[in-house]
């Protein structure tokens, strides 16, 4: 019987541990360029030499290129001989006529992955996909051979967290955390940073220090799920303090945005909110985070959806940052729509911090959970750009409770301003 070679590279420690785990479910927390998705080929060569069918999803193909070159690497010599097909626009590696298999599929859309069953499903860059991609799709995959499930995932660091398509942008960190906290020996986490891959550059690591910020270093570096930064103008406690469950009877509803000029850009961050007089102060409320990402004329829309949904009194945006050009935009769309437009003359951190003032006296409320923007606000360190979800509520709540007029110096004020300045009335 003739006898093939397969190849693969040399795991390293960390990587051993998912190779020699005898979980069901293992979630890996790693940093980039840690060797986590090397690992889980090495991995599924491995299974899929014993007989396994595996399937391993990823969000985009790009993400799916060095999963699929490092099996197809290990297994060329059986694949030029015939013993195994393979199909690399569909990149499939099987044993014809048996359930012998590996897949690679992209997953940024859940439905992709159904209709498929597997002996292993590995489920990478999980922070980045919705969480029905796990619980409604790919559990039920493995019913047939009672299979087993490995979660990779990379902390994301702030930029990167709206890329994201789950409702909670935190799910891949609550999910390493249950692994953690179980003693059935079912769950396994694992954990290791991009400095414990013994084959990358240390002085790459030590340069790359250097151009991000040390947050942003803590996640994507050190691995770290971190749930607020020191210096972050919110904090989780804040917010759940005053956090309310419903509102009624506002006094005024605004849609604030925070456009992006690109359907692939960065976010546009659309934020509803409304204010109610309580004594002689003005409350805020987030009432609904609409963010999307999409061309100017999608999150117009989608803008203006939300005008009518909540009633809203106007939308409000920042005149010296694409404001023109939002008001130019709904006008196309519909010309009934009141657009605010209002002038950033100072920096962004000046007109964030009274309105996390707000929030700490107890006048600033999140209605629900929002937890994308509740990521950004507690994310948020100023000094760093400030992303759109955060923009567009500091824009509502600026505008509704303290008024178009507001000296941003005279932090005191606070409730204290009279009247308010609206243009229709």
């Amino acid at each position: 019987m003739a006898t093939f070679s397969v190849v693969l590279p040399k795991p390293h420690e960390k990587q051993l541990a998912l190779l020699d785990s005898t979980a069901k479910r293992i979630v890996v927390r790693a940093g980039r360029r840690g060797g986590k998705t090397v690992g889980a080929a090495i991995y599924s060569v491995q299974e899929f030499l014993k007989g396994k069918r595996i399937l391993y999803a990823a969000p985009t193909s790009d993400q799916i290129q060095k999963y699929w070159a490092e099996t197809t690497r290990a297994l060329q010599e059986p694949i030029d001989a015939g013993v195994f097909y393979t199909n690399q626009s569909l990149h499939v590696i099987e044993k014809l006529g048996s359930d012998q298999r590996i897949r690679a599929k992209t997953a940024w859309n859940a439905e992709t992955l159904r209709g498929d069953y597997a002996d292993l499903l590995i489920l990478d860059e999980f922070q980045l996909m919705t969480e029905n991609t796990w619980d409604e799709v790919g559990a039920p995959m493995l019913l047939d051979n009672d299979g087993n499930g490995v979660f990779i995932y990379t902390p994301p660091s702030l930029r990167f967290r709206s890329k994201s398509r789950a409702r909670d942008p935190q799910h891949a960190a609550k999910l390493f955390v249950k692994a953690q906290k179980d003693n059935t020996g079912r769950w396994q986490a694992i954990h290791f940073t991009s400095r414990e891959n013994p084959y990358i550059s240390q002085i790459a690591i030590d340069e790359i220090a250097n151009d991000i910020s040390a947050l942003a270093y803590r996640q994507e570096i050190l691995a770290e799920d971190v749930n607020e930064a020191p210096g972050a103008l919110w904090t989780r406690d804040i917010l759940d303090k005053f956090r309310v469950r419903e509102i009624d009877d506002l006094a005024r509803i605004a849609v604030a945005i925070d456009p992006s000029a690109t359907s692939t850009g960065d976010d546009a961050g659309i934020i509803v909110g409304g204010m109610k007089q309580l004594g002689d102060q003005r409350h805020y409320y987030a009432l609904e985070d609409k963010t999307i990402q999409g061309s100017p004329a999608q999150w117009a829309q989608a803008a203006i959806n939300a005008y009518y949904e909540f009633e809203a009194d106007y939308i409000v945006a920042e005149k010296n940052n694409g404001g023109e050009m939002v008001s130019t935009i709904i006008y196309q769309i519909d010309k009934s729509i009141k657009v605010k437009l209002v002038w950033a003359s100072r920096g962004k951190q000046v007109r964030a911090d009274p309105i996390s003032t707000i929030f700490e006296k107890g006048r600033g409320h999140i209605v629900g959970n929002m937890p994308a923007l509740e990521d950004e606000l507690c994310l948020w360190v100023p000094g760093d750009d400030s992303p759109n979800r955060l923009d567009a509520m500091v824009w509502s709540a600026s505008d509704l409770v303290l008024g178009a007029d507001t000296d941003w110096n005279d932090l005191d004020g606070l409730g204290k301003i009279e009247g308010y300045n609206n243009p229709w009335e």
